[in-house]
């Protein structure tokens, strides 16, 4: 059997990467490194003919192998590909969704110090709260500025009560399509009102009027965000785990 890895171009990939997100059925929250040349390709070829493809980080976290994905003939030999592309990349860590099977069992078999990066959410119901003397809105040019404190940069979405910007937000649709990824920022003085799941609330609902499908990722420490997205109908689908490429036996 010859396994041969070679590094490749984008277009020698993108035909494999739609095979890829229509596998993973779910967002894909590294999707847009290798179109944005942040991440190298890498074939791979069985007997000559391509039997995968893999990436790897070349900004940060560079040398992380972020992408693995094989042919249906050739799964079975998933774990010998996927050594043969560690040692062509060279890389150093391996990342990983826990909600996309085949390369979370490549870092299970070939990774150690194994660590949680962001907790995953998606869409699973839909809330109906309310926020009397609440209004949700369009960002305007002047709305950072009144935000406490201040800010450079806001979503395209404020939340005003009582005539004063309380919290921004948006979504972000540079995903595998239909996924949108929500953020949103609440002021300090104004936390913990339940501003911040209502804001939610309203973000997933234009989400959803532009063609895209709610989703969210958080840090695993912050548990303020991440009940604020619960509340809102966003329920954790995955995690993103990271971590160092273990010694080849």
């Amino acid at each position: 059997m010859k396994i041969e890895v070679r590094r490749a171009e984008y277009k020698d990939v993108q035909g494999l990467r739609e095979l890829y997100r229509h596998e993973a059925n779910c967002q894909i929250v590294t999707d847009s490194a290798l179109m944005r040349a942040i991440a190298d390709p890498y074939l791979i070829f069985v007997n000559d003919r391509i039997g995968g493809y893999g990436a790897l980080w070349n900004t940060y976290p560079k040398g992380r192998l972020m992408e693995f994905h094989t042919l249906p003939d050739v799964r079975g030999m998933a774990a010998t590909l996927f050594r043969e592309l560690l040692i062509v990349s060279q890389a150093t860590h391996i990342e990983a969704q826990t909600n996309m099977p085949l390369m979370l069992m490549m870092l299970y078999d070939h990774a150690r110090e194994i660590t949680t990066e962001s907790i995953l959410f998606q869409d699973a119901f839909t809330t109906r709260l309310v926020c009397p003397g609440g209004v949700f809105r369009r960002a305007t040019y002047d709305d950072a500025a009144a935000m406490s404190p201040p800010q450079e940069d806001i979503g395209d979405w404020v939340l005003e009560f009582d005539g004063a910007v309380v919290a921004n937000g948006g979504y972000l649709r540079h995903y595998n399509p239909p996924y949108g990824d929500i953020f949103m920022a609440v002021s300090e003085s104004r936390r913990g009102r339940g501003f911040g799941s209502y804001l939610v609330q309203e973000l997933k609902q234009v989400c959803y009027e532009a063609g895209s499908k709610p989703s969210a990722r958080c840090n695993p420490g912050n548990l303020a965000s991440r009940r604020t997205l619960q509340k809102a109908g966003l329920l954790p689908c995955g995690r993103l785990l990271a971590g160092e490429v273990a010694p080849l036996a």
